[in-house]
């Protein structure tokens, strides 16, 4: 087909880009409505920017998704178990650093925290104090020792009365944002 009239001028609806997918109507509709990627995916596939795809809903007028729209058909991956990077830790965690905190590292590693933490594991009978299950009810399921007042005041790092034992999940869960009234949470000037 023809670009150019005979001065050389584009014609109407013709362009020197070579023809793309992604710059046609129905199959942008096609791929972003109906199949939901994203304009990441389509980007990628074709080697240009996400501004270029955007580019092209704009010009066709296709309505582009709001952010909850999107968070909902978004691939977040797998979690607990099924996740390949649950209970990878330490040297097993891409992101390990060599164990760079010493401090840290060396009271972990201290005849104190082992004698504390034999402890806690036994006042606490081997149980999440958050959701109740019991260590033997799920032999999979990490458990850890959490410091109600942070790790970095030091005077009650060995305190069993700033010790509580919790499974992985809760663990987490402590420490997200989701913990709004700041459950097993205490700041050290509250005392």
């Amino acid at each position: 087909m023809e670009k150019r009239n005979d001065k050389g001028q584009f014609l109407k609806g013709t362009h020197w880009r070579t023809e793309q997918e992604f710059r046609d109507k129905n199959w942008l509709m096609e791929e972003y409505v109906t199949k939901q990627r994203s304009t990441g995916e389509i980007a990628i596939q074709f080697g240009v920017t996400d501004a270029a795809i955007l580019f092209w809903l704009r010009r066709h007028k296709i309505p582009r998704r709001t952010v909850s729209e999107a968070r909902k058909i978004k691939h977040w991956g797998l979690s607990g178990p099924d996740n390949p990077m649950w209970n990878r830790l330490g040297e097993l965690n891409p992101n390990w650093k060599g164990g760079i905190s010493t401090e840290r590292q060396a009271f972990y590693e201290s005849q104190e925290w082992k004698t504390v933490c034999s402890y806690v594991w036994k006042r606490d009978n081997a149980t999440c104090q958050r959701c109740n299950m019991h260590r033997n009810d799920s032999l999979d399921m990490p458990f850890h020792i959490h410091h109600i007042i942070s790790f970095k005041k030091k005077e009650t790092r060995a305190d069993t009365n700033n010790l509580v034992l919790v499974c992985e999940v809760c663990h987490h869960w402590i420490h997200s944002n989701a913990n709004t009234n700041k459950e097993f949470i205490k700041e050290d000037w509250e005392k």
